[in-house]
């Protein structure tokens, strides 16, 4: 795959996540009002440089969460991957996690049991 993953990229995954949609949103409303935002009296031309900035931006954005997803997806035992998936690519919380997986009286058993343990085994630190 070419990119090596490691705890902060995964870290912030969730968050990358998250950001997308508000870029699309933010370029979506530039093109659509020009400036980028209404303005009294003066009218302002299109940013193009801002607007071309923000859609790499935006690209960059996807191609990291595209590698992520594939990465997750790649994981080889079932219920590792399916605790990968569960908490980064659906946002869960540890406790609903846990449930999930039949141990409800104990949320720290997917986060330490299955993600940090696999996580060591990958020498991902």
């Amino acid at each position: 795959m070419g990119i090596k993953v490691t705890r902060e990229m995964l870290d912030k995954y969730r968050k990358l996540k998250q950001e997308i949609p508000v870029l699309e949103l933010e370029l979506l409303m530039m093109k659509n009002t020009e400036a980028g935002y209404p303005r009294p009296q003066s009218v302002v031309g299109f940013d193009q440089k801002k607007y071309d900035r923000r859609e790499k931006i935006l690209e960059r954005k996807k191609e990291k969460v595209k590698v992520m997803d594939q990465w997750i997806d790649d994981i080889k035992d079932g219920q590792t991957r399916c605790v990968f998936r569960m908490f980064y690519k659906q946002n869960m919380t540890w406790k609903a996690i846990a449930k999930q997986i039949g141990m409800p009286h104990n949320e720290d058993y997917p986060r330490l049991m299955i993600r940090d343990k696999y996580l060591k085994n990958q020498g991902i630190k």
